[in-house]
């Protein structure tokens, strides 16, 4: 039989409340511009091992976040057409939701609930690009506390 543990903390706060967003964050972020072909990102996530990349207006630049590709988002384009003929900024579902590495993991999964998404990109006080928050990451949080 398995045990498990509450999630909640004394007063009925969820144990995710006292857990910084930067406890539980990827550190680094992937970036490509929203003409880059669906078989790069494809290419970027396998060679990474990550589930999302983040879809910029300009390619050099990851503080102009416009939206992010899911391995759920390419999973569903490959069903239709070919990935090298299909674009991140086409394909981008999720617009790039932001939170502070400050934040709790509570909010992020606030977040994440109300926009029915699974990433989330972690930006500094200048709103540059630290890191990614996922749902797993959420989960592992959650786990540990």
């Amino acid at each position: 039989m398995t045990s498990v543990t509450s999630t909640t903390k004394k007063g009925g706060e969820p144990a995710s409340a006292g857990i910084p967003v930067s406890a539980a964050m990827h550190r680094g972020v992937l970036a490509c511009g929203k003409d880059a072909s669906l078989a790069y990102v494809a290419e970027l996530m396998a060679s990474h091992r990550v589930h999302c990349v983040v879809v910029t207006d300009d390619p050099g630049d990851a503080e102009s976040l416009w939206g992010i590709v899911s391995d759920l988002d390419l999973t569903a384009a490959a069903s239709v057409r070919d990935l090298a003929d299909q674009t991140a900024g086409a394909t981008a579902a999720t617009v790039a939701l932001t939170i502070g590495p400050s934040d709790t993991v509570q909010r992020a999964a606030q977040l994440m609930t109300e926009h029915r998404t699974t990433h989330l990109v972690v930006v500094d006080a200048e709103r540059r690009p630290v890191g990614i928050i996922s749902t797993l990451d959420v989960a592992a949080a959650l786990g540990e506390s």
